[in-house]
């Protein structure tokens, strides 16, 4: 028979239990012993989702309170010796130290800790925190929470198998700490310490150890390729029964090295690398088992079963019961549920499969392989939903095609090049050296929500919410103007998330009332869903933007999220490239920026924190994403005239190999993360000479802790050793939406004061 099972699951719970859990815990308003209570309720009952829907094990170890990274940095004993722990300090409070930092003694003084970096995983929008390594770093055995949730789940009466993130990609994902050292270097420590674990799983009677290793969809250096078969030659000797994952990308010049690897199993993503089934099918010696990811674990479209069932029949009949069925990789990055979305309309949700959902589809795919009727049922039920979406007329807007069919070969293309802009700018809003700014977004106080929230319910009238948002916004521009800060934001009040507010208002979007992914830690996000075709009836922000510039002789800028990061950010159609649904949203927010420039607001920001993570993870066809994704930038971006100034803004990634592309995207401003990598970023701005003007953040938004000026003034010194004075802003690393309004006024106000002490000094 035909195993069934899935990679990952999501862990917020179907109404993010785990995310107010976490956050009730962190204002000190619960125990860590209520918190735990919270996570094992939870395990138990999505364990108990998963063996209803029929799967033959269910998958523990995908639990985590911020991040699965996270959990291996204190399963295998290399918490950075920076942080100082000692013995009085709980696992899981030091847990907590790592994602958060350390909050100022007082809130306001006292050095405190940073946080790990966090970096995105893969392509996706989940971030991790990332490992940090040095000569030093040593690894142990030092944590027993997984072998404590395989002991609950099999009391609960479950087969498991238990998932650990790879030695390999382990290290792979973290970061050297010490000039020159080679982190695969700290394979050989590493290794004995898997072994250990691996035995540890065996002795509890754990079936079988999923080894996920999607480094292995990676352009690889010859000596991380190599390292593969000795490591898991030596994790053999645990005897453990392993299944290696892989997903996200084809293996490509890896597949052979990973069909031969000392393994029980191995699971392809079949979904982003459908060419290699056939060829993993051939190659994988026949004892071994072929999982394979059939069901599309990254978007939330109901799966084509008639399609999948003619991949699979010739399969199943050539390995029989080694033949598994899974999710193409975690379902993490979808939804819980369907059940209770009825924000969307009968049609739309017959299009859809969220997790829980997609676990039924693996079931249906399980019983047509053993010929079983019940199966037929659900068959006529797919294909029908399958038949709807193909021809439903809402779905395309002729419209649309014809505007982008008929675009301009200037299109995206400012009028003059940055010199003859930044004079233009420069004349027009005479800042001073060192400008200062945020990004965006100010705290969402309990007063916003609840009046967000009674509006949606209708409980509040328009008219009284747009008065509620006004008093918020003329609140958020009456502090910057008592801090000294030079351009101003409108603070972002009137927004739910940064995508969701503009999909709301854009035609060929659909939405649902609890589609909520995690992002990190306690964060989640509910994507929109790009259904058909996008334009805009009507404008989006400029009533906001421009009774926020009403209220200030200062500039204060226009707030838009890029056409990347609302595609890479949604749940995208695939009936068509996404390069052309790029262009469509490009075409819409162009539209904006253009509205915005009427109305008088004369520095307009889009943001595009997605750019890189939208970046294929193979760089054979990275050439074609940056190509038409950089397009897209600039279409939005290019109608305006020179002395508009248009700012992004991106974060939490590396951009040293599409630093060429940033350049190419053209805007006056670009602001950056930087902060939790002390400025590293910016070393490769420099050595491209980056020409336009940069912001480098100077303190970490999702941290507690409020930076000192001294702090700040040693971070801008750093940044002037890179990047000309005259082109260099002053900025937090991201918007401040989840921070409160104490700790936002005082970094803010350190910021003001270390920018301007050091402008005295660099006059």
């Amino acid at each position: 028979m035909t195993v069934i099972h899935t990679l990952g699951f999501p862990r917020m719970g179907a109404n993010r239990e785990l995310k107010f859990a976490l956050e009730r815990h962190w204002r000190g308003e619960i125990s860590a012993d209520a918190l735990e209570a919270v996570g094992s309720e939870l395990r138990a009952r999505h364990w108990q989702v998963q063996r209803e829907a029929g799967l033959d094990f269910v998958t523990v170890g995908d639990f985590a309170w911020y991040d699965h990274v996270a959990n291996h940095i204190q399963l295998l004993g290399c918490e950075p010796v920076r942080f100082g722990f000692d013995d009085t300090q709980t696992p899981l409070a030091r847990y907590f130290t790592l994602a958060r930092g350390v909050a100022r003694e007082d809130g306001i003084s006292g050095e405190g800790k940073p946080a790990l970096e966090m970096t995105k995983w893969f392509d996706t929008n989940y971030h991790y925190l990332v490992p940090e390594f040095t000569a030093q770093t040593s690894f142990s055995l030092a944590d027993e929470r997984l072998f404590a949730e395989v002991a609950q789940a099999q009391a609960l009466g479950h087969p498991v198998k238990a998932v650990l993130l790879g030695p390999l990609s382990f290290l792979w994902l973290g970061k050297e700490k010490t000039a020159g050292l080679d982190r695969l270097s700290l394979l050989d420590k590493l290794l004995p310490v898997y072994g250990q674990i691996l035995a540890r799983l065996k002795a509890q009677g754990v079936q079988w150890v999923q080894m996920d290793e999607p480094i292995l969809g990676l352009d690889l250096p010859a000596q991380w390729r190599q390292a593969f078969e000795p490591a898991y030659a030596t994790l053999a000797t645990s005897k453990a029964t392993l299944l290696l994952a892989t997903y996200f990308s084809p293996l490509q010049e890896n597949l052979g090295m990973a069909c031969r690897l000392p393994v029980q199993g191995l699971h392809i993503d079949g979904i982003r690398a459908p060419g290699e089934i056939a060829t993993v099918a051939d190659w994988l010696p026949a004892h071994k088992v072929l999982s394979l990811g059939i069901i599309d674990g990254r978007n939330i479209w109901r799966s084509d079963l008639d399609a999948a069932l003619q991949t699979l029949r010739p399969l199943h009949e050539a390995r029989g019961e080694n033949l598994w069925l899974a999710p193409s990789c975690s379902l993490l990055h979808v939804p819980f549920s369907l059940a209770g979305e009825s924000r969307l309309d009968e049609e739309l949700r017959s299009w859809m499969a969220f997790a829980v959902e997609k676990l039924s589809e693996l079931r249906v795919l399980k019983q047509a392989l053993a010929g079983d009727v019940a199966a037929d049922s659900a068959l006529a039920a797919s294909r029908a939903a399958i038949q709807s979406r193909r021809d439903s007329q809402r779905v395309n807007n002729p419209a649309v095609a014809q505007r982008l069919a008929a675009l301009p070969a200037d299109a995206d293309r400012r009028r003059s090049p940055f010199a003859a802009r930044q004079a233009a700018q420069r004349k027009r809003f005479a800042l001073p050296l060192l400008p200062t700014t945020t990004i965006g977004s100010f705290p969402q106080t309990p007063e916003i929500r609840a009046a967000r929230a009674a509006f949606r319910r209708n409980a509040l009238s328009a008219a009284d919410y747009e008065a509620a948002m006004q008093k918020e916004i003329a609140h958020a521009v009456a502090k910057q103007e008592s801090l000294g800060i030079d351009v101003l934001v409108h603070g972002e009040a009137e927004r739910n998330d940064m995508v969701e507010y503009f999909g709301e208002q854009l035609a060929g979007f659909c939405f649902t009332g609890n589609g909520w992914v995690q992002s990190y830690g306690s964060r989640c996000v509910k994507p929109p869903i790009v259904f058909g075709d996008v334009s805009r009836p009507q404008p989006m922000t400029v009533a906001w933007s421009r009774y926020a510039q009403s209220l200030s002789k200062k500039p204060v800028k226009g707030m838009l999220t890029g056409p990347i990061t609302i595609l890479q950010w949604s749940f995208v159609r695939d009936d068509q490239p996404r390069a052309i649904t790029a262009k469509q949203i490009a075409l819409a927010i162009r539209d904006e920026v253009c509205d915005l420039e009427k109305a008088g607001i004369g520095i307009i920001q889009i943001d595009e924190p997605a750019i890189r993570e939208g970046l294929p993870l193979r760089r054979e066809v990275w050439r074609d994403y940056l190509a038409w994704a950089t397009f897209a930038f600039r279409l939005s971006a290019c109608g305006v005239a020179d002395d508009t100034q248009i700012h992004t803004h991106m974060c939490y990634s590396e951009f040293n190999d599409i630093l060429p592309e940033i350049a190419a995207m053209d805007a006056d401003v670009i602001t950056i993360e930087t902060s939790r990598s002390d400025m590293e970023l910016l070393h490769a701005f420099g050595a491209f000479q980056y020409p336009n003007e940069i912001g480098p953040g100077v303190y970490d938004i999702h941290s507690p802790r409020v930076p000192s000026v001294e702090e700040i003034e040693r971070l801008l010194k750093k940044a002037l050793e890179t990047i000309p004075v005259g082109n260099l802003w002053v900025n937090p690393d991201c918007g401040l939406k989840t921070r409160g309004w104490p700790e936002t006024e005082a970094a803010l106000r350190n910021m003001v004061a270390a920018a301007q002490a050091l402008r005295k000094t660099v006059a």
